[in-house]
């Protein structure tokens, strides 16, 4: 098959050189005024003629060239070819180039010689170089992927940086439970107390109100501890935001500006961090994470304590604040009562349970 490939490439390649180049060899031959040698069909017919008669001494020696270069590009590794290949299109290129500017040259010599000499020469260079240099580009590429890679690896860690930034708010600090959190380790990264903070701290501590005095006072203990008893990196935010007035409004925008969280327990400010994309972590959702699971059916011994909102409730509380409301507890204001779990209502705000008298649900 190879074999007849090649009988036809000569067929019409004689073809065509016989149309450019057999009127010169009829003039030196003084045949040019033959009329019928001269019609491009004649020639067309007899290049191809001649090309195809040479090509039954030729073709064995250019199959066997060819087989010889399938033979070494197969044995030869893929990076040899790929590179080689390459280079091989890059000179070819730049010999195109150089061509289209050379046509344009009053020159026929340089027309046409010197386009053919480029073509050959620099494919050949640019085949030699793509192959002798193929471990260097490979390196170069390798680098080039490795920082590519370490930008992409950069870009990742400085968004890990900003999502470790923990913006504290006022009540998280004076609820107090934020520095037993740091504590345990469960709270990673730089903890961030904004001045406006301190600031409102500072405010609540110095009020006339003793609850109020008292509140901002552990507060400021609070923050005492996690900065100097705790091993987690503190930081004081410096900056104010002038134009706004509400401290739970600059929470968020400075959460914005350096994209940290903000860390709370203030059911308000939690929804208003959702409704502006900020992240947020409300230690409440937290501690009703790792609350014990009550679940509807189950039976508890509780303690009635107060009245509750709803005629005839009463309202008792687990050992970790949970508050239970009893439904006909208000009855047994004071005492021990065994009760049935009915619902669990769980939100952001807290965990609630409701429950019935589990003397009721046997009288039923």
């Amino acid at each position: 098959m190879l074999k007849r490939i090649v009988q036809i490439f000569f067929f019409f390649v004689g073809g065509t050189l016989g149309v450019l180049f057999i009127p010169e060899l009829l003039f030196l031959l003084n045949l040019d005024d033959v009329p019928f040698l001269m019609t491009p069909y004649t020639l067309a017919i007899l290049g191809a003629i001649l090309f195809y008669i040479t090509s039954f001494w030729l073709v064995d020696y250019v199959v066997n060239w060819i087989k010889f270069i399938e033979e070494k590009l197969v044995k030869a590794p893929v990076t040899d070819v790929l590179f080689g290949s390459l280079g091989l299109i890059f000179g070819l290129i730049i010999a195109y180039l150089i061509g289209i500017s050379l046509s344009e040259l009053p020159y026929p010599i340089i027309n046409n010689i010197v386009p053919i000499f480029l073509t050959i020469i620099l494919g050949y260079l640019g085949f030699q170089i793509g192959y002798k240099k193929r471990d260097e580009l490979l390196n170069l590429f390798s680098i080039t992927a490795r920082i590519s890679k370490k930008k992409a690896s950069q870009e990742e860690e400085e968004n890990v940086e900003k999502k470790s930034l923990k913006i504290l708010d006022t009540s998280v600090i004076i609820d107090g439970r934020i520095a037993d959190i740091c504590q345990t380790g469960f709270l990673e990264g730089t903890i961030i107390i904004p001045q406006f903070v301190l600031e409102e701290l500072q405010h609540i501590a110095d009020s006339s109100d003793v609850l109020k005095r008292n509140r901002g006072r552990r507060g400021l203990d609070i923050l005492n501890k996690i900065q100097k008893e705790l091993d987690i990196k503190v930081e004081i935010w410096e900056g104010d935001f002038e134009d706004i007035q509400e401290v739970d409004s600059k929470l968020v925008k400075l959460a914005k500006i350096i994209q940290g969280v903000v860390v709370t327990n203030d059911f308000n400010l939690n929804k208003v961090c959702e409704l502006q994309n900020v992240s947020v972590l409300n230690i409440n959702d937290l501690a009703n994470a790792v609350k014990p699971i009550v679940l509807p059916g189950e039976e508890l011994n509780v303690q009635v304590i107060k009245d509750g909102k709803e005629h005839n409730q009463g309202v008792a509380y687990l050992d970790d604040g949970t508050m239970i409301v009893v439904e006909d507890g208000r009855d047994y204001i004071g005492k021990n009562i065994d009760i049935l779990v009915t619902s669990v209502l769980q939100t952001s705000a807290g965990r609630m349970i409701f429950a019935k008298p589990k003397l009721l649900e046997k009288a039923l």
